[in-house]
């Protein structure tokens, strides 16, 4: 698609120009006698090398001072007779004026006298901004720096009172630095000049396309609008193919003028540049009202977009201290928070650390009490067992039923169950729970005596149980031939009642004869679990917190097998006090805690040291059948029971323990938070207030703007 002027040249000194001026008739006849007088050229001083570029009204050369050496650019007007002298008077003007201006293309010499005449002016290497745009779209950051030094020409030329009237790429010419230089002022006006100046299109403001329209400084905001657009997307505004057709269809010069007019003001508003990115609102904005159809919503001048893009540059400026300003605090925030956190951490650590510690110190001296109380009691109770055996009337007892075959046995109940009877009530004065049965069996295991007396294990051999032998549980059926009665005082495993069908373990005694050297029987007295720490275990709750919550416990454990003997368990899930045999099997501690316990407690030769362990991760057998209660990891304390196999524990709930340390945490992550809220609020106000500041700063006031009217009056139109 052509971009096409519609009464004058393009001086390009990169190449041609070959779109068409008003009138087609004139172009023709000028360019035919531009082809005749291009080969005689002859200016004073200057050696002609080469042609830039031709126009409708002349062409472009680049010549070198003989002088100097220094190359510049020679505009020739090329047919003297048929030359519209205003042309000539009226751009060399206004290059005069305009020389002081660093974005202005320099004029160096005029030969008004010369045939052909021709202006020199400076020569730029770099050729105009159409040949560099011919490449494609520049970046935003160059658009904007070329669009800055163009909007720079502009006002040093309104403000000269020069209205350049056909701003286009073809017509910003490009020093080696990229700098532009605004050229060819031939259709420029004078503020205080009525007469029209068709601009190019797609360039020419709307209202300009008319060849009875006054000149007006809104015409280069449109034109300078276009062309940043151009620099940004590679092509003016408004021009499609459609466009294109609709304009190529129209006839006359008025036609194609109505024809583009009604493009621009009824066609959709151009949003190419709105989608490429790195252009920013403020961009955006500029450009859609730099090509505003309506003047009046337009710039009102090129200082004014001026000031809007300076505007935009400064807000630019500061997005980076912005930014920091933000950024800033929050990054100190943030890395307080982090400073904070880490901190909490190590306090919370520590803290858990000292109250584990501290508990698990406790834990022990009350663990060491309570093995060596249990140790106590068991030794007291093997006493008594051990004075009834050694008791005369037993053992005569014992060899007179025996002689009986067992037939009478009055007098052994009788002195049996006196001594019973003493341990009973010995046992009921210290309060403690008295004993599930007291039994004997004789020398080969059949049980002869118990009480409570229970005919269903009355005279059944039992010499599969370890309270007979001390070696340990037998299958009943599956007895070791030769099997021999214990020889001294045993604590039995723990095995089910079959009396009573609890969970039992049994302190057993030797019987000897009067010369020692045969055991007539073994003397027992079971005693149920879940009873025997009644008297040594500690409150398991809380006042006013329910059952289920137990934070600290007793229990008991046999090393032999690692099952539970004593425990909360035991009790509180079952009506009588007991658990089923069953269950009391499945109590037995992880594999992992028994290999961590097994060093310190299966040396035999450690029987009489008082061996502790402490675990800040225990984990409770019983939560396998109680998680709720017992479940999760337990501060616990692991001491020998004497030399009976026994491992007394003292437990306490992990997380009770540490609830303390929960609630200081909780603490200083509620006053972190808010100290973090509290702190944000007060950062966000203070930067609404700065940001308020900054808008209104920044807010556009009123610009008032400068233009002329038909009788060269000054009038200030308000944004």
């Amino acid at each position: 698609m052509t971009t096409e002027p519609l009464n004058h040249p393009e001086p390009q000194q990169t190449k041609p120009d070959k779109t068409e001026r008003q009138d087609d008739s004139q172009l023709a006849k000028s360019l035919s006698l531009s082809r005749r007088r291009l080969p005689t050229i002859s200016i004073p001083g200057l050696t002609v090398i080469k042609c830039l570029g031709e126009g409708a009204y002349g062409s472009v050369w680049l010549a070198r001072e003989k002088n100097t050496g220094k190359l510049v650019a020679v505009k020739v007007y090329l047919h003297r007779g048929g030359l519209d002298w205003s042309l000539l008077s009226r751009e060399v003007e206004k290059l005069a004026v305009l020389y002081t201006s660093r974005n202005i293309v320099g004029l160096l010499d005029v030969g008004w006298d010369s045939d052909p005449p021709y202006y020199v002016m400076e020569y730029l290497e770099r050729g105009s901004l159409a040949g560099l745009l011919a490449a494609g779209p520049l970046s935003v950051r160059e658009a904007v720096r070329i669009a800055k030094g163009i909007l720079q020409a502009l006002v040093h030329a309104h403000a000269s009172g020069i209205l350049h009237c056909d701003l286009k790429p073809a017509n910003v010419l490009l020093d080696s630095d990229l700098e532009p230089r605004l050229c060819d002022f031939g259709q420029s006006r004078l503020s205080y000049e009525h007469a029209p100046a068709l601009g190019t299109l797609y360039y020419m403001a709307p209202e300009q396309a008319d060849l009875k329209a006054v000149p007006d400084a809104r015409w280069d905001v449109y034109a300078f609008g276009a062309v940043l657009h151009h620099l940004l997307c590679g092509e003016p505004p408004h021009r499609t193919a459609e466009s294109e057709r609709r304009i190529e269809q129209s006839r006359t010069l008025e036609e194609r003028l109505a024809t583009y007019r009604d493009i621009v003001c009824h066609g959709p508003p151009p949003m190419l540049h709105s989608h490429v990115r790195g252009v920013d609102r403020r961009l955006t904005e500029l450009i859609y009202r730099c090509l505003e159809p309506d003047p009046h919503k337009r710039f009102p001048n090129a200082q004014a977009v001026l000031d809007a893009l300076d505007q935009r540059e400064r807000v630019k400026s500061f997005r980076p201290l912005l930014a920091l300003g933000g950024l800033g605090p929050v990054l100190l925030m943030l890395a307080l928070g982090l400073f904070y956190l880490d901190s909490m951490r190590d306090a919370v650590s520590s803290a858990a650390d000292n109250v584990t510690t501290r508990a698990l110190e406790s834990d022990v001296l009350s663990v060491e009490i309570l093995a060596r109380s249990v140790a106590r009691e068991l030794e007291k109770r093997t006493a008594d067992l051990e004075d009834a055996a050694a008791d005369p009337e037993v053992q005569e007892a014992i060899e007179t039923a025996v002689s009986r075959k067992w037939a009478d046995r009055n007098e052994l109940r009788l002195v049996l169950s006196h001594w019973k009877s003493k341990a009973d009530q010995l046992q009921q004065k210290l309060g403690l729970h008295r004993d599930n049965s007291w039994f004997l069996t004789d020398g080969e295991g059949f049980q002869r005596w118990r009480e409570p007396a229970e005919d269903s294990t009355l005279d059944i051999n039992w010499s599969h149980r370890d309270y007979f032998h001390g070696l340990g549980e037998f299958q009943k059926n599956n007895v070791p031939k030769g099997i021999k009665p214990l020889t001294k005082p045993h604590l039995s495993l723990a095995y089910t009642s079959a009396a009573t069908g609890r969970s039992v373990a049994s302190l057993a005694v030797p019987i000897w004869d009067e010369k020692h050297e045969k055991v007539l029987g073994v003397l027992a007295r079971s005693m149920e679990l879940g009873q025997l720490l009644s008297t040594f275990a500690p409150s398991n709750r809380k006042d006013g917190e329910p059952d289920d919550n137990i934070i600290r416990a007793v229990a008991v454990i046999d090393s032999r097998n690692w099952q539970l003997v004593d425990h909360p368990w035991l009790k509180q899930d079952h009506s009588e006090g007991s658990a089923s045999g069953d269950d009391s099997e499945r109590l037995r501690l992880a594999n992992v805690t028994i290999d961590r316990l097994r060093p310190q407690f299966a040396s035999p030769d450690r029987a009489d040291e008082p061996v502790i362990v402490q675990m800040d991760d225990y984990l409770d057998p019983a939560g396998q059948l109680d998680p709720k209660t017992f479940g999760g990891e337990w501060l616990a304390a692991f001491c020998r029971v004497g030399d009976t196999g026994w491992i007394a524990i003292v437990q306490e709930r992990k997380s009770a323990a540490l609830r303390p340390v929960g609630a200081m945490a909780s603490r200083l992550r509620r006053d972190g938070a808010w100290a973090l809220a509290v702190s944000g609020v007060l950062i966000g106000t203070l930067w609404l207030v700065v940001l308020r500041g900054l808008r209104e700063r920044n807010e556009p006031k009123s610009q008032l703007g400068e233009t002329v009217d038909d009788e060269g009056r000054r009038e200030e139109i308000k944004r």
